[in-house]
Protein backbone atom coordinates (compact mmCIF):
# COMPACT_ATOMS: atom_id res chain seq x y z
CA UNK A 1 0.00 0.00 0.00
CA UNK A 2 1.14 3.80 -0.58
CA UNK A 3 0.14 6.56 1.23
CA UNK A 4 0.85 9.96 0.43
CA UNK A 5 1.25 13.39 1.77
CA UNK A 6 0.97 16.95 -0.35
CA UNK A 7 0.84 20.56 0.47
CA UNK A 8 -0.76 21.31 -2.75
CA UNK A 9 -0.90 25.24 -1.85
CA UNK A 10 -4.93 25.75 -3.80
CA UNK A 11 -6.14 22.54 -5.18
CA UNK A 12 -8.08 24.47 -8.17
CA UNK A 13 -4.66 26.20 -9.51
CA UNK A 14 -2.87 22.78 -8.69
CA UNK A 15 -5.18 19.97 -9.93
CA UNK A 16 -2.80 19.42 -12.99
CA UNK A 17 0.07 18.65 -10.64
CA UNK A 18 -1.76 16.93 -8.57
CA UNK A 19 -3.44 14.84 -11.84
CA UNK A 20 0.20 13.97 -12.74
CA UNK A 21 1.50 13.30 -9.87
CA UNK A 22 -0.95 10.09 -9.44
CA UNK A 23 -0.70 9.32 -12.63
CA UNK A 24 2.97 8.83 -11.92
CA UNK A 25 3.36 7.36 -8.65
CA UNK A 26 0.00 5.55 -8.28
CA UNK A 27 -0.81 6.14 -4.50
CA UNK A 28 -3.50 4.28 -2.88
CA UNK A 29 -4.66 6.98 -0.41
CA UNK A 30 -3.18 10.52 -0.26
CA UNK A 31 -3.84 13.43 2.10
CA UNK A 32 -4.13 17.00 0.85
CA UNK A 33 -3.50 20.49 2.50
CA UNK A 34 -3.74 23.60 2.01
CA UNK A 35 -6.64 23.38 -0.22
CA UNK A 36 -7.57 27.10 -0.26
CA UNK A 37 -11.03 26.84 -1.33
CA UNK A 38 -14.66 25.78 0.09
CA UNK A 39 -15.59 21.88 0.02
CA UNK A 40 -18.05 22.69 -2.86
CA UNK A 41 -15.18 23.89 -4.86
CA UNK A 42 -12.52 20.76 -4.57
CA UNK A 43 -12.21 19.70 -7.82
CA UNK A 44 -13.74 15.75 -7.06
CA UNK A 45 -14.44 14.91 -11.27
CA UNK A 46 -10.98 15.74 -12.18
CA UNK A 47 -9.81 13.30 -10.08
CA UNK A 48 -12.68 11.10 -9.87
CA UNK A 49 -11.73 10.33 -13.33
CA UNK A 50 -8.18 8.46 -12.11
CA UNK A 51 -10.20 6.23 -9.59
CA UNK A 52 -9.77 8.77 -6.61
CA UNK A 53 -13.14 8.96 -4.50
CA UNK A 54 -12.47 12.44 -2.67
CA UNK A 55 -13.26 14.05 0.53
CA UNK A 56 -12.66 17.15 1.21
CA UNK A 57 -13.32 19.32 4.06
CA UNK A 58 -12.99 23.30 2.54
CA UNK A 59 -12.96 26.62 4.29
CA UNK A 60 -14.07 30.28 3.14
CA UNK A 61 -11.94 32.93 2.49
CA UNK A 62 -9.64 30.70 1.01
CA UNK A 63 -7.73 29.28 3.77
CA UNK A 64 -6.72 26.36 5.06
CA UNK A 65 -8.62 23.01 4.00
CA UNK A 66 -7.69 19.43 3.89
CA UNK A 67 -8.85 15.79 1.77
CA UNK A 68 -8.38 12.76 1.38
CA UNK A 69 -8.09 10.84 -2.42
CA UNK A 70 -8.26 7.18 -1.95
CA UNK A 71 -9.08 4.41 -4.12
CA UNK A 72 -9.36 2.05 -1.23
CA UNK A 73 -12.35 1.84 0.42
CA UNK A 74 -13.00 4.15 3.60
CA UNK A 75 -14.89 5.23 6.40
CA UNK A 76 -14.73 9.38 7.26
CA UNK A 77 -14.33 9.35 10.91
CA UNK A 78 -14.07 13.10 11.94
CA UNK A 79 -13.44 16.44 10.24
CA UNK A 80 -12.56 18.46 13.36
CA UNK A 81 -9.82 18.07 15.88
CA UNK A 82 -11.36 17.83 19.49
CA UNK A 83 -10.67 19.80 22.76
CA UNK A 84 -11.41 23.52 21.17
CA UNK A 85 -15.07 23.76 20.08
CA UNK A 86 -14.17 27.57 19.07
CA UNK A 87 -11.92 26.52 16.72
CA UNK A 88 -13.25 26.32 12.63
CA UNK A 89 -10.11 26.05 10.61
CA UNK A 90 -10.27 23.02 8.20
CA UNK A 91 -7.00 21.77 9.35
CA UNK A 92 -7.98 18.12 10.21
CA UNK A 93 -9.73 14.53 8.89
CA UNK A 94 -9.29 11.14 9.68
CA UNK A 95 -10.39 7.99 8.10
CA UNK A 96 -10.77 4.42 8.34
CA UNK A 97 -8.86 2.50 5.63
CA UNK A 98 -7.90 -1.17 5.45
CA UNK A 99 -8.18 -1.44 9.26
CA UNK A 100 -5.94 1.28 10.28
CA UNK A 101 -7.35 4.86 11.12
CA UNK A 102 -5.13 7.42 9.20
CA UNK A 103 -5.10 11.01 9.92
CA UNK A 104 -4.53 13.78 7.63
CA UNK A 105 -3.12 17.20 8.90
CA UNK A 106 -2.12 20.83 8.23
CA UNK A 107 -0.63 21.61 11.35
CA UNK A 108 -0.70 25.61 12.14
CA UNK A 109 1.81 27.73 11.04
CA UNK A 110 2.26 29.65 13.99
CA UNK A 111 4.21 32.61 12.64
CA UNK A 112 1.15 34.93 12.00
CA UNK A 113 -0.78 36.97 14.65
CA UNK A 114 2.36 36.95 17.32
CA UNK A 115 2.17 35.29 20.64
CA UNK A 116 -1.46 34.52 20.31
CA UNK A 117 -0.69 32.47 16.96
CA UNK A 118 1.88 31.08 18.31
CA UNK A 119 -0.26 30.02 21.22
CA UNK A 120 -3.11 28.31 18.64
CA UNK A 121 -0.24 25.92 17.62
CA UNK A 122 1.06 24.59 20.41
CA UNK A 123 -2.41 24.34 21.60
CA UNK A 124 -3.31 22.50 18.47
CA UNK A 125 -0.57 20.13 18.96
CA UNK A 126 -1.49 19.50 22.64
CA UNK A 127 -4.86 18.41 21.65
CA UNK A 128 -3.24 16.20 18.87
CA UNK A 129 -1.08 14.36 21.05
CA UNK A 130 -4.05 13.66 23.67
CA UNK A 131 -6.25 12.31 20.62
CA UNK A 132 -3.22 10.43 19.62
CA UNK A 133 -2.75 9.08 23.37
CA UNK A 134 -6.53 7.55 22.92
CA UNK A 135 -6.28 5.96 20.05
CA UNK A 136 -2.95 4.28 20.61
CA UNK A 137 -4.49 3.64 24.19
CA UNK A 138 -7.25 1.16 22.21
CA UNK A 139 -4.24 -0.45 19.88
CA UNK A 140 -5.13 1.15 16.51
CA UNK A 141 -3.32 0.94 14.05
CA UNK A 142 -2.26 4.73 13.40
CA UNK A 143 -0.96 6.88 10.55
CA UNK A 144 -0.96 10.76 10.86
CA UNK A 145 0.18 12.43 7.78
CA UNK A 146 0.42 15.88 6.92
CA UNK A 147 2.43 19.31 6.92
CA UNK A 148 3.09 19.28 10.97
CA UNK A 149 4.95 23.17 10.05
CA UNK A 150 7.45 21.70 12.18
CA UNK A 151 11.33 20.87 11.34
CA UNK A 152 12.62 17.98 14.23
CA UNK A 153 15.95 19.15 14.58
CA UNK A 154 18.69 20.60 12.89
CA UNK A 155 19.14 18.41 10.41
CA UNK A 156 15.41 19.27 8.81
CA UNK A 157 16.69 22.55 7.18
CA UNK A 158 18.92 23.79 5.45
CA UNK A 159 21.81 26.06 7.10
CA UNK A 160 20.70 29.82 7.51
CA UNK A 161 17.01 29.06 6.77
CA UNK A 162 15.09 30.33 9.45
CA UNK A 163 15.76 32.46 12.17
CA UNK A 164 15.67 30.57 15.50
CA UNK A 165 12.91 33.04 16.17
CA UNK A 166 10.65 30.83 13.78
CA UNK A 167 7.69 29.27 15.28
CA UNK A 168 9.10 26.20 12.85
CA UNK A 169 11.96 25.96 14.37
CA UNK A 170 11.65 27.07 18.08
CA UNK A 171 11.96 24.96 21.22
CA UNK A 172 8.44 24.73 22.32
CA UNK A 173 7.38 23.36 18.47
CA UNK A 174 10.04 20.49 18.30
CA UNK A 175 9.41 19.44 21.77
CA UNK A 176 5.61 19.15 21.29
CA UNK A 177 6.72 17.13 17.81
CA UNK A 178 8.94 15.04 20.38
CA UNK A 179 6.19 14.42 22.72
CA UNK A 180 3.78 13.14 20.35
CA UNK A 181 6.38 10.97 18.98
CA UNK A 182 7.24 9.83 21.90
CA UNK A 183 3.57 8.16 22.63
CA UNK A 184 5.33 5.63 20.82
CA UNK A 185 5.38 6.67 17.07
CA UNK A 186 7.58 6.82 14.47
CA UNK A 187 8.85 9.31 11.97
CA UNK A 188 8.76 7.18 8.89
CA UNK A 189 11.17 9.23 7.03
CA UNK A 190 14.08 9.45 9.64
CA UNK A 191 13.40 5.61 10.26
CA UNK A 192 14.57 4.96 6.55
CA UNK A 193 16.98 7.85 6.36
CA UNK A 194 18.54 8.47 9.76
CA UNK A 195 21.28 10.83 8.75
CA UNK A 196 20.46 12.00 5.12
CA UNK A 197 19.57 16.15 4.10
CA UNK A 198 15.81 15.23 2.82
CA UNK A 199 13.65 18.40 2.11
CA UNK A 200 9.83 18.59 1.45
CA UNK A 201 9.32 22.19 1.48
CA UNK A 202 11.82 25.43 -0.97
CA UNK A 203 10.20 28.37 -1.05
CA UNK A 204 9.47 30.02 -4.03
CA UNK A 205 12.66 31.88 -6.22
CA UNK A 206 16.06 30.28 -5.69
CA UNK A 207 15.62 28.42 -2.87
CA UNK A 208 14.66 25.35 -5.16
CA UNK A 209 17.75 25.56 -7.12
CA UNK A 210 19.94 25.81 -4.71
CA UNK A 211 18.18 23.23 -2.47
CA UNK A 212 17.51 25.48 1.01
CA UNK A 213 14.49 23.45 1.52
CA UNK A 214 12.76 22.37 5.09
CA UNK A 215 11.08 19.03 6.22
CA UNK A 216 7.83 19.78 7.28
CA UNK A 217 5.83 17.24 5.95
CA UNK A 218 5.60 14.08 8.02
CA UNK A 219 4.06 10.96 8.31
CA UNK A 220 4.58 9.30 12.21
CA UNK A 221 3.11 5.52 11.98
CA UNK A 222 2.65 3.72 14.84
CA UNK A 223 4.23 0.47 15.91
CA UNK A 224 2.34 -1.80 14.17
CA UNK A 225 2.79 0.30 10.57
CA UNK A 226 6.28 1.02 11.79
CA UNK A 227 7.21 -2.81 11.29
CA UNK A 228 5.63 -2.98 7.82
CA UNK A 229 7.12 0.40 6.16
CA UNK A 230 9.32 -0.39 3.22
CA UNK A 231 10.03 2.68 1.52
CA UNK A 232 9.99 6.71 1.88
CA UNK A 233 10.13 9.42 -1.29
CA UNK A 234 10.03 12.55 -2.29
CA UNK A 235 8.47 13.74 -5.38
CA UNK A 236 10.95 16.33 -6.10
CA UNK A 237 9.40 16.14 -9.92
CA UNK A 238 6.51 17.51 -8.76
CA UNK A 239 8.49 20.65 -7.38
CA UNK A 240 10.48 21.27 -10.51
CA UNK A 241 7.27 21.34 -12.24
CA UNK A 242 5.70 24.10 -14.31
CA UNK A 243 3.40 26.07 -11.77
CA UNK A 244 4.20 24.32 -8.75
CA UNK A 245 3.39 23.79 -4.86
CA UNK A 246 6.19 25.14 -2.55
CA UNK A 247 6.01 21.40 -1.02
CA UNK A 248 6.55 18.06 -3.04
CA UNK A 249 4.36 15.21 -2.36
CA UNK A 250 6.23 12.69 -0.01
CA UNK A 251 5.07 8.90 0.13
CA UNK A 252 5.48 5.86 2.18
CA UNK A 253 4.88 2.29 1.12
CA UNK A 254 3.31 -0.56 3.50
CA UNK A 255 3.94 -4.32 2.92
CA UNK A 256 0.75 -5.62 2.89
Amino acid sequence: MRLCSFNVNSARKRAPNLRHMLERQQPDLVFLQELKCRTEEFPTMEFEALGYRCHAVGQPGGRNGVAVLSRIPFEVLGETLPGEAEDDHARFIEVRAAGMNLIGIYLPNGNSRGEEGYAYKLRWMERLRALTAERLDRFTPLAILGDFNVCPTEADLAPRTLPPTDALVRPESRAAFRALVNLGLTDAVRALHPEEAIYTYWDYGPAFEQNRGLRIDHALLSAELAERLTGTSVDVAARAAESPSDHAPVLFDLAD
